[in-house]
């Protein structure tokens, strides 16, 4: 039978009764009375020890802990917090030829986050490409090719204006959230390592700074053959670019068997468009209607996979203000081939 923690109020009472009990006569639950002020400091007393234990008890099982009692648990099981990591790439500048633009030369977005260049750059031809990184770890430090940023200090004969280069600043990654470590804390009790199992595989690309979800392949490319696909859904694209991949790549041959010929990929994009008759048609509902679409595909889609008309349906029919739709397209569920994967695509309201 599970223990029901007791109320104030209940505590508030049993203890005017046991005040009563013991001394006969006595009224303890006169409002400003000596025994009803009694009553009710025990019990508020009683009430925070009672609180404690029930935040206790959750942490004694790994999927309620909290954050420091479930870094501990997942510290014994061997398995780390991803920690942040600093978004890197180059950034174009301009000046004058054969300027040596310095390593540790600081730079800054309009929205005041930092970077610092790893390395001598010369310009050449009036411009040069130049290795920055960002001065803070997450997310924030990624940016697409063409935002602007300047140097913080003037530096001679190199203008003060520069933009990200092609490919953009990348692998920036937020410290692992409670729910992912979590998942992958259950995953290593659950599914213990197997010296290269198909668990495996998707384990090591987990453990790597942004690695939101990966699928394992085996035998894709032939005997022998491991095929690791993933996805970044916390970046602006969720689907990585070729340095991405290349950090999972180095991480998981690290890990990998001798004999396995492994592959990283990232997913191809496969836009789901869709045609649908709402009602009411306005911009509210047309806007929770795109959001559980949203959720659904990033809960169901997966290179290869299928996406269920009905699903799609259901998550049409839950928007908030919803009241009738019809989905013209597409009309069956929608398949993939390997390594294709459903991205939300355009949505025509019709």
């Amino acid at each position: 039978m599970p223990f029901a923690r007791p109320s104030l109020a209940d505590l508030i009472a049993r203890n005017a009764a046991d005040i009563e009990a013991a001394l006969p006569g006595a009224d303890a639950r006169l409002r400003r009375s000596n025994l009803a002020v009694l009553a009710r400091m025990h019990a508020g007393a009683v009430h925070g020890i009672y609180g404690y234990l029930d935040w206790l008890a959750r942490q004694i099982m790994i999927d309620t802990a909290e954050t420091v009692f479930l870094d501990r648990y997942a510290g014994i099981w061997g398995v780390l917090r991803v920690p942040a990591s600093f978004a890197a790439g180059t950034v174009s500048v301009t000046g004058t030829s054969g300027v040596v633009v310095p390593a540790g030369s600081q730079l800054q977005r309009s929205d005041g986050v930092g970077y610092t260049t790893t390395g001598d750059s010369t310009i050449v031809a009036g411009a040069a490409d130049v290795p920055v990184a960002a001065i803070s770890a997450g997310i924030a430090g990624n940016a697409d090719a063409g935002t602007r940023m300047a140097f913080i200090a003037p530096l001679a004969g190199v203008n003060t204006a520069a933009v990200v280069a092609a490919g953009g600043l990348t692998q920036g990654a937020d410290r692992e959230t409670d729910a992912a470590l979590r998942g992958r804390v259950l995953a290593r009790v659950q599914r213990p390592p197997m010296g290269g199992a198909k668990s495996d595989y998707e384990a090591w690309a987990l453990q790597v700074a942004g690695v939101t979800r990966a699928w394992v392949y085996p035998l894709e490319n032939g005997p022998g053959s491991v095929v690791v696909r993933f996805v970044r859904d916390n970046d602006a694209d969720l689907i990585p670019d070729a340095a991405e991949v290349s950090a999972v790549q180095h991480y998981i041959d690290d890990l990998r068997p001798v004999t396995a010929n492994v592959s990283v990929q990232a997913p191809t994009a496969a836009p789901l468009n869709l045609t649908i008759q709402l009602t009411p048609n306005t911009a509210a509902v047309r806007a929770a209607v795109t959001a559980e679409l949203a959720d659904v595909v990033r809960r169901e889609a997966m290179p290869g996979g299928t996406l269920l008309l009905s699903h799609l349906r259901e998550a049409i029919s839950v928007a908030a203000g919803e009241i009738n739709n019809v989905l013209s397209t597409p009309t069956a569920d929608v398949t993939h081939a390997p390594g294709q994967m459903p991205v939300l695509g355009t949505i025509t309201w019709a």
